[in-house]
């Protein structure tokens, strides 16, 4: 493997260069999703659904030139949409289909919710409705199926959300692979806020709010074709109560998104590439349990890019970080959130990390399909 290096600013330089104007990063988004679609392959691999650069290809080339429009191109957890009142809506939808349907720490009926809320909670709304949709493969045991409603119910109720509407579709044995469910919400989003990538700029922290990489190590764990030994549960659970805890003490907060498929790593270069900015990561504060760095290891795979379901990303003005990471602290879901890391106009749009060892290394957009199934 080709490792690159990078030269970085000193970390104790406080970047006050100016932030980029708002509708010059809305016409780098543009310009960024306009450009050749750059997939060249002819089938569906596994790949394609890793959350890296076979998806974003696919993404581009089929979905955004297919359906474009000013609220596509921008590629959010969800839309927001602007209702004739003046009031405005997060809008989002996601599948779920993970291997297996239990796996220590939830299901697929507590990811179906989570997922959604999340997303959500990311454009900085408070959630309120959610649909479910059911794929449900012949044969497949109804008393699984009310277990796994079951777990639907009390992720929603805990979650404050309420599921309101949805459809069930049966296909023949072998076509659905017991169970599949997509899951819609809505949520509003209170007057005067706004996070976007345009807000971010040279100075900001990048905070995490708890311990990277627990949600993909449990499931991959969990399957029979893996015999390994570890005490690893997945991170789902609703990060919107502590979403509304973290932007009461940090108004200020420029942009957030939860790392579920690519991870930690995906999305600091997602942010790069539409940005412009660079962000330099510190491995050394990474929040990585034992457990789950040793599962790594064993397996060849970094945990910057595996799935997390309970977990957030956000960009914080410099001046609120510490009100923010106090809030956090003191919430249930957020005793462990730290700053990893910084954004920077000094090496471009690129993701880098400080390596233990002193050194630095470039964090690329994942490649390939590391971890199957997770979501």
């Amino acid at each position: 493997m080709t490792v690159r290096t990078v030269t970085l600013p000193d970390a104790t330089v406080q970047h006050s260069g100016p932030s980029f104007a708002e509708n010059e990063v809305i016409e780098r988004i543009k310009a960024f999703r306009k450009r050749r679609p750059r997939l060249i392959d002819e089938i569906i691999t596994m790949s394609h659904g890793a959350g890296g650069k076979s998806s974003a290809a696919l993404v581009d080339a089929v979905f955004v030139e297919g359906f474009r429009n000013e609220q596509l191109v921008q590629l959010g957890d969800g839309a927001v949409l602007t209702l004739p009142s003046g009031e405005r809506l997060a809008f989002s939808t996601d599948s779920f289909v993970v291997q297996p349907l239990r796996f220590p720490g939830g299901s697929i009926g507590h990811l179906a919710v989570h997922g959604t809320v999340n997303d959500l909670a990311m454009a900085g709304a408070r959630p309120s409705w959610l649909s479910a949709a059911f794929v449900l493969e012949e044969g497949f045991k109804i008393s699984e199926l009310q277990e796994i409603v079951a777990d639907m119910a009390a992720a929603a109720l805990a979650a404050g959300v309420q599921i309101v509407t949805g459809d069930t579709k049966v296909v023949p044995t072998g076509a659905a692979d017991g169970l599949f469910i997509t899951t819609a919400g809505v949520g509003v989003i209170p007057a005067g806020r706004r996070l976007a990538a345009d807000r971010v700029q040279a100075g900001d922290k990048v905070v995490i709010s708890g311990y990277i990489g627990d949600h993909g190590m449990a499931v991959m764990l969990a399957r029979e074709s893996l015999e390994l030994e570890a005490d690893i549960c997945s991170d789902t659970a609703s990060v919107s109560d502590l979403v509304q805890t973290m932007l009461a003490a940090a108004p200020s907060t420029r942009w957030m998104r939860d790392p579920t498929r690519g991870g930690v790593g995906t999305v600091c270069n997602e942010l790069a590439q539409v940005t412009g900015l660079g962000i330099v990561l510190d491995e050394r504060v990474l929040p990585v349990r034992p457990a789950v760095h040793g599962a790594c290891e064993m397996l060849g795979i970094d945990p910057l890019y595996v799935a997390n379901e309970g977990k957030f990303l956000a960009v914080l003005d410099p001046a609120e970080t510490d009100a923010a990471l106090a809030a956090m602290r003191a919430h249930p879901l957020g005793g462990d959130a730290v700053v990893i890391g910084e954004i920077t106009d000094k090496i471009g749009a690129t993701v880098a990390l400080r390596t233990q060892f002193g050194g630095t290394r470039i964090v690329d957009m994942l490649v390939g399909d590391p971890l199957p199934r997770i979501c």
